[in-house]
């Protein structure tokens, strides 16, 4: 059989390796109004020819940011044209905003967090701070990626019988902001000297997943930076699945595909991934102590909270949620004046089925589940400066002693 020629190529650079570059990529931002442009946009995502969707089509009265290689401009242009979309141009040129995300120049001089890290930083950090804290703080392989990388998971106590917060990141690539942010708050719970957070490192145990997805995250420093998905190879082209699609509780329910080629590609079956299994097998093993399982996400500025898939029922203690994250987003306001939308996931950002935080809400009745979407509303989108790292961290923080806070109030646990 005879390979296409534009085939061959996509082939060859998957096997090179080479970094892929964004230079002159525009991302526009597309509003879905009707169903005739639904379908057409659910068409470009299915078979995309070069565009990329930095949100998955999924219904009407929605927006999505559609990344558009130059050569396709015209093209795309006259799409929306010919369909009555409004449209807006976000970012003129994607390699530009990679060139500047991080600073010119490391300071060598141990951890930090003036720019983002490799998988193998971290970790060596993490088992730096296990030798320094082994008496609160200790650390566990629960399983290892498709490519071997292992998954590591950090556990802070200081009392064995305190209520549990699982924390997951970097579930999605290209999310750098996530696991810098985690390892901020780690560090933080073990280092700072504010009482709210002496207290929140205390009166909690934390089972934090800082990279959940390292073959992705290792992909996005080598290769391609706005990769999102894990990397086993489920076509001749196509390669990972989206893990917060893959999860088994209303699998391919809205908001996920079973097309390989696409960002939200949910897999072949339900916890199709070793990557998913590591999450579960471990969220298992732990659920009778876990009371507020979070996961970190960018981009948006949003506390979501379930369930995401189509058609889905709000969680009977909905208001009480509802009252958790508008203290938290009050709380993360004060310090640099960022706002925050909160509610339910498909009703304040779009359907999605088969995430992790619906998994654990509907499989195990965590008493608390909640995703963030960290910085921004889009000016840099997935590829945050690393000067904003602390400045995001700091509020995610303020916001989560708020959150719990009032889940204490709301006698959700006692501490």
């Amino acid at each position: 059989m005879r390979i296409p020629c534009l085939v061959l190529v996509a082939i060859l650079a998957l096997v090179s390796g080479e970094r892929v570059r964004f230079d002159n990529y525009r991302v526009y931002d597309v509003a879905i109004e009707n169903v005739d442009q639904l379908q057409v946009m659910q068409y470009l995502e299915q078979y995309p020819d070069g565009y990329s969707f930095w949100e998955s089509p999924v219904q009407t009265g929605m927006k999505v940011s559609v990344m558009v290689p130059p050569h396709k401009v015209e093209d795309f242009q006259d799409l929306c044209s010919r369909m009555e979309m409004k449209v807006s141009l976000k970012m003129k040129n994607v390699q530009r905003l990679v060139d500047t995300e991080r600073p010119a120049r490391r300071k060598r001089e141990g951890f930090g967090w003036e720019d983002y890290h490799t998988l193998e930083e971290m970790y060596e950090w993490i088992d730096g701070l296990v030798e320094q804290y082994g008496h609160i703080l200790s650390v566990e392989v629960i399983g290892h990626s498709y490519e071997g990388r292992e998954v590591k998971a950090v556990k802070l106590s200081h009392n064995a019988g305190n209520p549990g917060i699982f924390l997951e990141s970097n579930i999605h690539a290209r999310e750098w902001i996530t696991s810098a942010t985690t390892t901020w708050i780690l560090n933080q719970l073990l280092t700072s000297t504010d009482p709210a957070i002496q207290e929140l490192a205390q009166s909690y145990n934390w089972y934090i997943l800082p990279v959940v997805n390292p073959d992705g995250l290792h992909y996005t420093k080598e290769t391609n930076r706005m990769w999102r998905k894990t990397r086993f190879p489920h076509s001749i082209l196509c390669y990972g699945v989206d893990m917060n699609r893959n999860f088994p509780h209303h699998w391919m329910d809205g908001g996920a595909s079973m097309n390989p080629c696409t960002e939200t590609y949910a897999g072949p079956e339900p916890a199709s991934e070793i990557e998913t299994k590591n999450i579960m097998n471990y969220f298992t093993d732990i659920k009778d102590k876990i009371h507020f399982y979070l996961s970190f996400h960018s981009y948006g500025q949003l506390i979501l909270l379930p369930f995401g898939y189509q058609n889905a029922q709000k969680v009977d203690r909905f208001g009480d949620w509802m009252e958790m994250a508008k203290a938290a987003t009050t709380a993360l306001s004060g310090r640099y004046g960022t706002q925050y939308q909160y509610g339910n996931t498909a009703d304040v950002l779009y359907i999605a089925s088969g995430s992790t935080r619906d998994w654990a809400l509907g499989t195990y009745d965590v008493p608390i589940a909640a995703s963030y979407e960290f910085r921004d509303k889009g000016n840099y989108g997935f590829i945050l400066p690393a000067e904003q790292i602390i400045p995001n961290s700091e509020e995610v923080l303020d916001s989560l002693v708020a959150f719990l806070a009032k889940a204490r109030e709301l006698d959700y646990f006692k501490v």
